[in-house]
């Protein structure tokens, strides 16, 4: 099978879980508002997989562009009228019937109230949580994937001092923070291991998920969530390692590719800006990290000279959302 059918699908949101009355989603790209619902659509009688539940979206018709596309299918099947779409991944899929890219986009606004036009029937519903059923095979890693919030916390406690990161910390997290990478690598492996622990407990009560940036082990003795691997780590292995979540460090395309081969959740791409930790040091820029970010099947946080109020634009240019360092705890 070697032609490729080239989809647009589409990852309607609602912040918070309401639809505002216009049906505009104001707050999409908060740190605190990541979207808690999806819309998802049943495929209707007569087509491949009838029954079955997905994204709303479609085929790319020629010389068509993929926003075109995404916003005349919305049109015709949801009678809404979209703002500007944001990239988001790309997946290929082998479905019996076709070889599907499937390009998808997150939608923040739009006019209208979706309303199907189509006979499709359609549901809200939250990520981790779906309550319909069946799903389209290819969706199960998207709807995982839309659980991880836009801002990523990379621990600072080299700088800070254990106590004072730990305070910050619960600052963060009362604040909405719900993803840490436990980094701080300099420390000594019995102070590294005690506050990996320590980080886990505190973030454990609010629901936030630590990855420990280190081995396997020390991410199951301290009970976190998962592994983040390095770009070296991530390059000497072959298969996914055995935690339940999985992030690596990347710095260009091959590095992506190879995190998405062997199984990582997301990534985290950098330096897009210039930064103070490496002053002068060449970055990706914009332009670069979208091309990047978009041919990726995983979500790619940005990194390097980004702050908490970069979500919106980094999500513009294809982002999931931004990892931060010294802007997490500040």
């Amino acid at each position: 099978m070697s032609d490729i059918t080239e989809v647009v699908a589409a990852v309607l949101t609602q912040p918070d879980g309401r639809v505002l009355r216009e049906g505009r989603c104001e707050a999409a790209g908060h740190p605190s508002a990541y979207p808690t619902r999806v819309l998802l659509a049943q495929r209707p009688p007569g087509k491949p997989y009838a029954g079955y539940w997905e994204f709303p979206g479609g085929k790319v018709e020629p010389g068509e562009t993929l926003e075109a596309a995404l916003a005349r299918e919305l049109a015709e099947e949801l009678g809404i009228r979209i703002g500007q779409p944001c990239r988001w991944i790309t997946r290929v899929f082998e479905y019996p019937h076709a070889l599907v890219r499937l390009n998808f986009f997150r939608v923040f606004a739009w006019e209208g109230e979706p309303h199907p036009h189509e006979g499709q029937v359609f549901s809200w519903q939250r990520p981790d949580a779906v309550e319909v059923t069946p799903l389209l095979p290819a969706n199960f890693p998207v709807l995982r994937a839309l659980t991880l919030p836009p801002v990523l916390g990379i621990s600072h406690a080299e700088s800070l001092g254990v106590d004072s990161f730990l305070a910050r910390l619960d600052v963060a997290l009362h604040a909405g923070l719900r993803l840490i990478q436990l980094r701080d690598k300099s420390l000594p492996e019995d102070v590294r291991l005690e506050l990996a622990r320590e980080t886990v407990r505190r973030a454990h009560r609010f629901g936030a998920r630590v990855l420990v940036n280190g081995s396997p082990e020390l991410a199951r003795a301290a009970g976190a969530d998962g592994v983040h691997l390095d770009s070296a780590a991530a390059a000497r292995l072959t298969a996914r390692p055995d935690c339940d979540w999985v992030g690596a460090s990347c710095h260009d395309a091959a590095e992506l590719a190879h995190a998405a081969a062997i199984g990582a959740d997301f990534a985290l791409l950098s330096p897009v800006l210039p930064t103070l930790t490496h002053p002068g040091a060449p970055t990706l820029g914009w332009q670069a990290f979208s091309a990047l970010a978009a041919a990726s099947p995983i979500p790619v946080y940005g990194l390097g000279g980004l702050g908490r109020d970069d979500v919106a634009l980094a999500q513009s240019h294809g982002a999931h959302g931004v990892a931060l360092l010294r802007g997490a705890w500040t």
